[in-house]
């Protein structure tokens, strides 16, 4: 099979395994508005995989769904090796421990500090002491590239960039093997967005991470992608190496990579 194929060769480790999924806003009928239909896609343990595609092509809609945020009308989701849909809550808190997420904005609460921030997540699942929470939490935050004394400031206080990286260092709170980035870089000037870049390369590499990675920034695609899945007409028509997709007719693909910006982002 392709490696352009949404689907792996046979044998290829999977931790996240979509078929046949379906979202669609609105009554069904004429007005419903479908996002995905029978969207296959596979993603490899270990690497990081770019999400592309054009507005509306439901990029954020599919991580929602894999992460139980969006309930698709039809198809099966598995991440690390648990089926995801109709799990009970009890069940599915258990897969989610295993996984962290960076959204677009960092999503940060805006009454709590970094570090309070980072300890959300140890309140969720464990019993710990105050002290114990505030090393992991200084631990992170250094892990994701802040100073120490970033900890008890409030996200009204940081750059656009240490917003993402405080947002970062809770995702990385519960030591997760697989990672969601929503636009990690978008708003960043180049040289942060550079940084950020080489960041999540050394943590997936340090960590030995799975990254799920929706971006439209094509210098990241470059940089630190070891696939790309493309999405388009409601489907992931292809995934591989930019050289592959490069290979392939598909006008929204030729257009996009080969564009302006798609030959800068090439030749950088």
């Amino acid at each position: 099979m392709s490696d352009t194929s949404p689907i792996l060769p046979e044998g290829a480790k999977v931790v996240i395994c979509i078929r046949g999924l379906r979202n669609a806003f609105g009554e069904e009928g004429e007005q419903q508005q479908v996002i995905h239909d029978k969207l296959d896609l596979d993603v490899k343990r270990g690497e990081i995989l770019g999400v592309v595609g054009g507005s509306g092509t439901g990029k954020s809609v599919l991580m929602r769904s894999i992460i139980g945020l969006q309930t698709p009308e039809d198809g099966e989701i598995e991440v690390l090796g648990e089926n995801m849909i109709g799990r009970e809550e009890d069940e599915a808190k258990n897969i989610r421990r295993r996984w962290g997420i960076l959204f677009q904005n960092g999503a940060l609460f805006s009454t709590l500090t970094v570090a309070e921030n980072v300890e959300v997540p140890l309140r969720e699942y464990f019993h710990l002491s105050p002290t114990l929470m505030d090393e992991i939490a200084g631990y992170k935050i250094a892990m994701a590239g802040l100073p120490a004394d970033a900890a008890p400031k409030f996200p009204s206080e940081l750059s656009g960039g240490m917003v993402k990286r405080a947002g970062l260092a809770r995702a990385l709170a519960l030591d997760p093997e697989l990672l969601f980035l929503d636009e990690p870089t978008a708003g960043l000037d180049p040289i942060a967005a550079q940084n950020f870049d080489e960041l999540i390369l050394s943590l997936r590499d340090k960590l030995d991470l799975t990254v799920f990675l929706i971006t439209h920034d094509l210098d990241t695609l470059y940089a630190i992608c070891d696939r790309v899945a493309v999405l388009a007409d409601k489907k992931v028509v292809a995934v591989g190496t930019i050289e592959q997709l490069l290979a392939l007719d598909h006008p929204w693909i030729q257009e996009y990579f080969n564009g302006p910006r798609g030959r800068a982002a090439a030749a950088a």
